[in-house]
Formats: C-alpha cells, structure tokens, sequence
C-alpha cells in the first residue's frame, strides 16, 4: 500500500514540520508511521514502537480503540459538522453535561469549546479580560504566570509563556505578562489588586522538563485568589483525564479553579477538540441585552465539532467501563519501581514522576546538574537511539537546563510495556553515553 521512498521524496518536497529544523529533516529518511494499536505505533517498514510520549501527550485510551472508533464512524454517518454559531446539537450538548458532571456539586458549570490546548487557553484569556470589564473593574488586566511555564503557542498563550527559545523571537506580537517563580515572590508581588488572572499547569509543568510543584501549592495559590479577587486559571491541557492518576491534577489538592482549560486527552488523542470550563459567576457577567455588547465575541469553525464531541464522549465511557482511573496506582508504583532502574546509569541526573508522567534528566556531571552543550543535541540522541529498541519518545530541554528524556505512555500501557519501555531507554543511554562504542 505504500511506497518509502515515493513518501519521503513528496514529505521532503511539500511539507514544513513543526519545531523541526527541515535542513536535516530533509537529510535524512522520515520516521513514516502507517498504523497505530494500542500503546503502539508501526513504521513503513513494519517496525512496532511503544509510544512512549502518547503522541505528543494526546493518547489516552491505546491507538484505534475500538469503542472511540466505532463513536466517530457512527457520528460522521449522522452529522459530519454544523456551525455552533446560531445551531447546536446533541454530542456538544451531551458531553457538557459529562464534563460538568467530572466535578461533584458541578462548580464548572459551563463549557466553551474551540480546537485544542492554545485556543481553551487563549478563550480563557479573553474571557478574564472581558469579565473585569463587564464587573466593573478595568484596572484588573495583568495576567501573571509562572517561570519556564508554557501555555501554547498562539498569540495570546504564547504571551503567557516563560520558555525563552519558544517566546522571545515573537515578544513583539505578545501582551505583557508578568512572571513569578515561587508563591513568595508571587506574595510578593507589589500590584496584586491589578492582576486579572494566575494561570497555572497544576501539580507539574510540562515543557519546563516535567518538574512537580511543591506539595499545598495549589491550595496555597486558591486561597491567595479568592483573598485578592483574582481569577484561577488552571491549564489541564497535559494534566487532565487521568495522567496524574486523578481526572484532573487539581483534584488531588481538592482546588476548583474559576476557569480550567483542556484538551489533547478530552478526545483520547484522536481527533482535536478543546473545552474551556468556567465558573456560573463568569458567565453570567456576559448576560445582557444585544445593546448592552456584553456578547464574548469569540468563536471557531470548528468549534465543537461533533466528531470531536462523539470522540470525547466515548473516551469518557472508556474511563467508566474500563475503569481507568481504579487501575492507575499500581501502575505508577510500578513505574517509579521500573524508573530507579535508570539510576544505576551515570549520565542520569535525576527523574522526576507524576503518575504516569516522566522526566529524565541527563547530565555531563550529574553532581552539579552541568548539562550537555545543547549544540550536542543528547537528548535527541538518546531518543533516535530508543527507536531502535522499539520506544518512541522526545525530549525537552530549556534554556540553561540538562536534556530531558519524557516517558508519558497511555494509561492502558501495561507493567510488562512498561518495563520494555524503561528497559529501551536505559540502552539507549548507554548506547549513546555510557558506552557509545555499542551504538556503532
């Protein structure tokens, strides 16, 4: 069915991949994957892959599960795609109640829909900004984020953003944004009455290399909102639908946020499909009569698409008749078990977990934490090396911070994959490190 070397010469000649360097992508031959089941991934050439990054953090449930299929194939039979602006439909309809409904007493009580995870957020900025408006209180329009944190890529999210190699080419086209690196700097902060929002990936950041907040931190930042009248944004866009071992992150520290952004699992990583979910009190700050423009005059295409909303449905049913979530702490203990394997390998500086999200990190001296030149490229290195051992993963690395290996799999992935995973890793840095004679 299909032809390599036809692909590769049409890929090389037509198509800009993202955060790729399409010099040496052209260079070489592509990683072309044809087919996907379960926690795996097939190459071109028949090769199987555990997908140890979930498909860019997107894959919930396994590849082509069956249920989720089945849901789309009968959706797309039905109604392939409406407006939202003037019609709505029963899927949307449907899977606001079930989100909704994920929270007891369900304080989330309305749902925006739009694409993936850099329109919830920017739908969650705009909506924040429009509110202070409406109640009264212009001055309220700083927005403050966290260090190293990301938050998207588009306009609006990118402002948000502490990531310098991703944020500081395009600061020009951003809104100011100001930034803490702790809660007592953000105590700190001498203009708290003007801060619209805090906006915050609960529990752990993901770009920034997969590093974990301190425990009460959550509870710490919702008590300082509700004291200083500021909005609660929490961006569940990696976190949600169970990575953590929670539905979402912020219900392990039992914090409701006033806004809450996801996307990537809300399909199980099939198709794309963005929720932003507000609190009742938003919402009805927008209520009004057509005179008045209080309207949020904000809207996509595609938003709440109905092949995504049938998507996302039948994820959630996954959840229940699989019971997912019940099955989750033995596999993260298990993980953290197959982990501190990695340990014994010296360029292994440290690894970071929460549930079932990993960071590895590798160092020149793991001592003081002294990376690798970034012009080395380790960690791109050890992922390449991976491959061969049947693993599919990516690093991170940010400015002045080590190589950082991810392991995000999806949450069917069993203790066996597991240890194939670890295992496919631990040879990787030996390949590329320990040993590097191995690899040639």
């Amino acid at each position: 069915m299909y032809h390599s070397e036809a692909l590769t010469q049409i890929d090389h000649q037509h198509l800009w991949h993202p955060f790729t360097q399409q010099q040496e992508w052209c260079a070489e031959e592509p990683l072309i994957i044809v087919s996907g089941k379960g926690v795996y991934l097939r190459d071109i050439h028949d090769r199987d892959y555990i997908d140890g990054n979930s498909s860019i953090w997107t894959n919930i449930h396994g590849h082509s599960h069956p249920h989720i299929v089945a849901a789309i194939q009968r959706q797309a039979a039905q109604l392939d795609h409406t407006s939202f602006l003037g019609t709505t439909h029963p899927t949307a309809i449907e899977l606001a109640k079930r989100l909704v409904a994920l929270f007891p007493g369900t304080p989330l009580s309305r749902v925006f829909f739009s694409d993936n995870g850099s329109t919830a957020i920017e739908s969650a900025l705009k909506m924040t900004f429009q509110y202070w408006q409406l109640v009264g209180h212009p001055e309220k329009n700083r927005f403050v984020a966290f260090s190293n944190c990301y938050h998207g890529d588009t306009a609006g999210a990118a402002s948000l953003g502490g990531l310098s190699l991703v944020t500081d080419r395009f600061s020009e086209m951003h809104f100011p944004c100001d930034r803490v690196g702790s809660m007592i700097e953000l105590k700190a902060f001498p203009h708290l009455k003007s801060i619209a929002a805090i906006i915050l990936e609960p529990l752990i950041q993901g770009v920034a290399g997969m590093r974990p907040w301190p425990a009460g931190m959550l509870q710490e930042l919702r008590t300082l909102c509700d004291k200083h009248n500021i909005l609660l944004i929490l961006d569940e866009v990696m976190t949600g639908f169970g990575r953590t071992g929670t539905m979402f992150a912020c219900q392990q520290e039992e914090v409701v946020p006033d806004i809450l952004a996801c996307a990537k699992g809300l399909t199980g990583g099939t198709v794309p499909l963005a929720a932003t979910m507000i609190k009742e009190k938003i919402y009805e700050a927008f209520l009004g009569t057509y005179a008045e423009q209080k309207t949020f005059c904000y809207g996509h295409s595609y938003t709440a698409h109905p092949i995504g909303c049938a998507a996302a449905l039948a994820c959630l049913d996954v959840f229940e008749q699989e019971e997912v979530l019940k099955k989750l702490p033995k596999k993260i203990a298990h993980l953290t078990q197959a982990l501190a394997k990695l340990k014994n390998f010296s360029p292994v500086a440290e690894i970071r977990q929460c549930g079932l999200i990993a960071g590895i990190d590798i160092a020149l001296d793991t001592s003081t934490n002294k990376p690798y030149p970034w012009q080395d490229r380790i960690g791109a290195k050890i992922c390449k090396a991976a491959m061969k051992h049947g693993l599919l993963t990516r690093p991170l690395r940010y400015t002045g911070g080590c190589d950082t290996i991810v392991f995000m799999p999806p949450l069917c992935i069993t203790t066996e994959q597991i240890d194939q995973a670890v295992e496919a890793l631990g040879k990787a840095i030996e390949e590329c490190l320990v040993n590097p004679h191995i690899s040639r």
